[in-house]
């Protein structure tokens, strides 16, 4: 048996969310599905130091304020969870979970989205099932060889499973940082970058961010000259535990290894240093499940798919907004999106 309705929406975290929410406030009929077993998105997978960028005021989904966090200037992961299971009940979301998507397929004037229990027939559908589902991992000599352990950042917790060891954290990114700063007391770290590290100004969080990615989508779209972005204020924002480990001296970057043997990394100059575990912080790829173009990108314009004008993407960066893929970002692309969408059904 198939269900109908206006609007599948693929993924129930913050995308997910501040998308339902437009749809709703538009009289829309809609679904969101969502594999996790519970409300929180990636969030509730976070290590548990993860903290947010920006104060709590300035994280917030569209129609609710996040509540600050007794104690904390920028709130942890738990927090965030809390927030995004309120939300979703304040405004009475119909979010189905857990249902994974297995496939979205054009089926004349519908798009049919096949679940693991049961298919759905919609109008329109919105993918937002964000990235950290999809951990990119750099192929470097060795790799298989290595017999210690070796992780993603998605894998990642806490330092106590790491205590007394020989650690090397690779990226030079916020996970990076956040987990070196992590692991930089308790266990023999080496942080590799394959550049070095370039730390924001300590005055800047998300907020800053966020700003700064708007002002250089608002000039590329008018002709302007490109602003660079995020991208020309540095890589890692200097949260309070990255800015206390940076000042105390136990974040220094060393270049990027070579290659990796059973049980060493070693560097081009021949210099090695026996480990015994490998994290890499070296990013996600967005993974979209719905009709996928060459080489599994889809041409967009705004959120909207070039080749499919009843399929939105959404929270997957500046891909699909800017600062899509954070709390305070999301919301403007998910209010475009559903005005889109809405125009399009009537």
């Amino acid at each position: 048996m198939t269900a109908t309705t206006d609007v599948v929406v693929i993924g129930g975290g913050q995308a997910g969310l501040a998308a339902g929410y437009h749809l709703r406030r538009l009289g829309l009929d809609f679904v969101v599905l969502d594999a996790q077993s519970r409300a929180g998105g990636a969030w509730q997978h976070g290590w548990d130091s993860l903290r947010l960028f920006s104060p709590a005021a300035y994280s917030s989904l569209p129609g609710r304020l996040m509540p600050p966090q007794t104690g904390q200037e920028y709130p942890d992961a738990d927090h965030v969870v809390d927030y995004l299971t309120d939300y979703e009940h304040r405004h009475d979301l119909p979010v189905h979970r857990p249902v994974r998507v297995n496939t979205v397929r054009r089926d004349g004037t519908w798009l049919r989205v096949e679940t693991d229990s049961g298919a759905w027939s919609a109008r329109a559908v919105v993918s937002a099932t964000g990235t950290w589902w999809r951990p990119f991992l750099p192929a470097v000599p060795g790799m298989n060889a290595f017999t210690g352990r070796q992780l993603h950042t998605a894998g990642y917790r806490s330092p106590a499973d790491f205590a007394g060891q020989r650690v090397v954290v690779v990226g030079g990114g916020n996970s990076g940082a956040q987990i070196a700063a992590d692991l930089a007391h308790n266990t023999e770290l080496t942080w590799v970058t394959s550049r070095p590290p370039r730390f924001l100004a300590d005055d800047i969080d998300g907020r800053a961010l966020f700003d700064t990615a708007t002002a250089r989508r608002r000039a590329l779209d008018e002709g302007r000259t490109d602003t660079g972005g995020v991208a020309s204020l540095g890589d890692i924002v200097a949260v309070p535990p990255v800015r206390e480990a940076r000042d105390a001296g136990l974040l220094k970057a060393q270049p990027m290894f070579a290659r990796l043997t059973s049980d060493s990394a070693e560097w081009s100059d021949g210099t090695r240093a026996r480990i015994d575990t490998v994290i890499w912080c070296t990013g996600f790829r967005p993974a979209p499940l719905v009709l996928r173009g060459p080489r599994g990108h889809i041409p967009t314009n705004g959120t909207r798919a070039v080749g499919e004008p009843r399929l939105h993407l959404l929270g997957y960066g500046d891909w699909t907004g800017p600062a899509s893929a954070t709390l305070i970002g999301v919301g403007r692309p998910a209010r475009d999106a559903a005005r889109e969408i809405a125009a399009l059904l009537r």
